[in-house]
């Protein structure tokens, strides 16, 4: 009897997948074949997504109404006229004129649907001038993908995922300016737990923090309805990663109108969040002239943060969009702890001295792909006092005022490449574990300080140490 083959991992399908893109290499700039790849997962996805909600039409007797497009939006599915249909690019993948279908696809299916506005490449397959064998190709192996029958295991978020990290991996400097390593979301959104509210993110790549914030809330039975998203990104075609990110998901968020510039073109002015997760672009330096935004209401009560380095710029920036009882959890370059250049000590002071640093942690190295940067994240709230947090069952958090805890979390991980290191899920567990217990919620058991992992600090221990906020500086922290 003949041995049945093996089904394909998920894993290998991806590596497969990601061969047949990687020969793109020579044709297409590889900063630029990223938007190739994921525009065309977009368009099989939301393809299959088409298909499968008409055949329902027409299985309920409701076959009249296939092509009304309220018939697919009330099931959050996008609705998509002939030529914009996955069939039809599969049918004409070896054509001359391919990119030019391509083209008119996505153009169609953002025309055709309001939520996608500003989403979708524009003329972009005609103007790289793709061979149209290699583009065949691709079509191809994409044309594998079944995003509908393995619903759970989210195949096409988890390509999509898969794929940004390669590329961040690839591009080398600046890869990361769309992608944050998963294991560092992840760990970001166990620490401030986004349950419920709105969540905020104004450097927002493409929308990994939102997304993983939605996987937390369902994976601990929450309910997605409860939250809402707004983000802002200033690159545009990473502008049109996070929306795409986001509806392949079906998740609804607003981006701001265009990519902008936070500092410059705030697109939500009025925002106060419940929860900030970020990764802002680390030591960004010249992102103002001297006489720009120096009177900017977002440096209120602190000093004017200096041109050379944004690293503040956005700390206050995040500050000014807290609610009262906001949290935010963010990564910033090692050297924003200690840094007292151009007024940013002032700035750390006068932050410590208002009671708005929670948590300070700090990162293995060898996490990024394209950075060596050492980081640590920071973990800012509006409100340290004894509290009930809505939504989270068993969550309820003690006085912490004039209080800090100092985590140390530079010997976790493990190495997953001879260069790259990941922190395992045991390792965010513990962690944010640990966070949990200090801030009093029961579930997490008695907080105890541990010799180099973790220690509670007290203002006066902080201002006795120059307002450093390293985990390890003098006078005996972690």
């Amino acid at each position: 009897m003949a041995k049945a083959p093996s089904k394909k991992t998920t894993k290998s399908f991806e590596q497969t997948l990601w061969d047949t893109a990687d020969k793109l290499r020579g044709t297409v700039e590889s900063s630029e074949y990223k938007h190739v790849v994921l525009s065309l997962i977009f368009l099989k996805f939301v393809s299959d997504k088409f298909e499968e909600r008409k055949k329902a039409l027409v299985n309920e007797g409701q076959g009249d109404y296939v092509d009304m497009v309220e018939f697919y939006a009330m099931k959050n599915v996008f609705y998509l006229p002939p030529e914009a249909r996955w069939s039809f690019i599969r049918k004409h993948a070896k054509q001359d004129d391919i990119a030019l279908k391509i083209d008119t696809a996505l153009s169609t299916i953002e025309k055709t649907n309001k939520s996608l506005r500003g989403a979708l490449p524009d003329n972009y397959f005609s103007r790289l001038g793709i061979d149209v064998s290699k583009l065949a190709a691709l079509i191809d192996s994409i044309d594998n993908i079944d995003t509908v029958e393995d619903r759970e295991q989210d195949v096409v978020g988890r390509v999509y995922e898969y794929f940004l990290g390669k590329f961040a991996a690839t591009e080398g400097k600046g890869g990361g300016e769309f992608y944050t390593p998963k294991c560092v979301v992840n760990l970001l959104a166990e620490m401030i737990e986004p349950f419920q509210g709105k969540i905020y993110d104004p450097c927002c790549g493409s929308g990994g923090m939102f997304v993983q914030s939605i996987k937390f809330v369902e994976s601990h039975q929450g309910n997605q309805k409860d939250i809402s998203i707004y983000g802002q990104e200033y690159t545009a075609t990473t502008y049109k990663l996070a929306k795409m990110n986001l509806a392949i998901r079906g998740i609804a968020g607003n981006l701001g109108d265009v990519p902008a510039d936070s500092f410059f073109k705030d697109q939500h002015p009025d925002l106060k969040a419940d929860f900030i997760m970020a990764n802002p672009p680390f030591n960004m330096d010249q992102w103002r002239a001297p006489d720009e935004l120096t009177d900017d209401p977002r440096w209120a009560g602190y000093d004017v943060p200096p041109t050379g380095n944004a690293n503040y710029a956005w700390i206050l920036h995040m500050i000014a969009k807290l609610s009262e009882h906001g949290t935010a959890g963010f990564v910033m370059a090692n050297g924003s702890m200690s840094t007292n250049t151009k007024g940013e000590g002032a700035i750390r002071q006068t932050m410590v001295e208002n009671d708005l640093v929670d948590c300070m942690i700090a990162l293995p190295g060898q996490l990024f792909y394209t950075t060596q940067i050492p980081v640590c994240l920071w973990f800012l709230t509006k409100n340290k006092k004894a509290q009930t947090i809505s939504g989270h069952s068993d969550s309820n958090h003690r006085n912490r005022e004039g209080e800090t805890l100092f985590i140390d979390a530079r010997n976790m991980g493990s190495m997953i490449s001879r260069v790259h290191k990941e922190l395992t899920s045991d390792d965010i567990a513990h962690i944010a574990r640990t966070y949990h217990a200090w801030r009093g919620e029961a579930k997490d058991g008695e907080y105890e300080d541990v010799p180099g992992f973790c220690k509670a600090v007290t203002l006066d221990n902080i201002k006795a140490n120059d307002y450093v906020l390293t985990p390890r500086p003098l006078r005996g922290r972690c």
